[in-house]
């Protein structure tokens, strides 16, 4: 029995979080949210959304945690397929998620620069974790000092989450070509990255 309340618990849970997210818009943030309008979409009373959540923003930091950490799983798939594909595995899997998931990266998107302080340092914290694991693999592929891989590394999640942030509104055919011109700019700055190790190494 108790085994089946938590199950239950559980499923209530998620399908808060999910309700959350699917009324996530372009025009619609998460603080423009209602408890009431989330609890209707999950199907259940407000009084009991208290039963998962103390408040609307545990559930706002629990979304953005999710929103980091599916998006840290999905690159961690890409760097499997990336040996004959490079950059261009890269682009096209973060492009799938923004596609796929557009509100999921709405949330990290907007909560690093909201008006929430626990949101934006949540955000910041996901984003910094997607960047040391980008910055461990570069090391390791590469041989760079941790110093380097983790300069290409920022440079890689600034770059590809500003031109995400721009494909959220973009056409099909305006999104092909900016991805063309993201798989450019990260070759370039891997490029650059290679040079300025070798001319470190050199100096040392």
């Amino acid at each position: 029995m108790v085994g089946i309340r938590a199950q239950q618990k559980e499923k209530t849970r998620r399908a808060l979080i999910d309700a959350a997210f699917n009324q996530l818009t372009a025009e619609k943030s998460f603080s423009n949210l209602s408890l009431r309008e989330v609890s209707r979409e999950a199907g259940i009373a407000p009084t009991s959304f208290y039963r998962h959540f103390r408040d609307m923003d545990e559930l706002g930091l629990t979304m953005v945690d999710e929103a980091g950490l599916t998006l840290r799983q999905l690159m961690r798939q890409a760097r499997k397929r990336i040996a004959n594909g490079g950059s261009v595995i890269v682009v096209e899997t973060f492009f799938e998620f923004i596609n796929n998931s557009p509100n999921v990266f709405r949330l990290l998107l907007r909560e690093s620069s909201g008006t929430s302080q626990a949101f934006r340092t949540a955000a910041a914290r996901e984003i910094k974790h997607f960047t040391d694991e980008l910055s461990e693999y570069i090391a390791r592929k590469n041989n760079y000092s941790q110093y380097i891989a983790y300069v290409q590394a920022e440079g890689m999640v600034t770059i590809v989450f500003t031109a995400g942030a721009n494909a959220l509104d973009m056409s099909k055919t305006e999104r092909e070509q900016l991805k063309e011109r993201l798989i450019l700019q990260l070759r370039m700055l891997a490029k650059g990255t290679k040079h300025e190790a070798r001319d470190r190494r050199e100096i040392d």
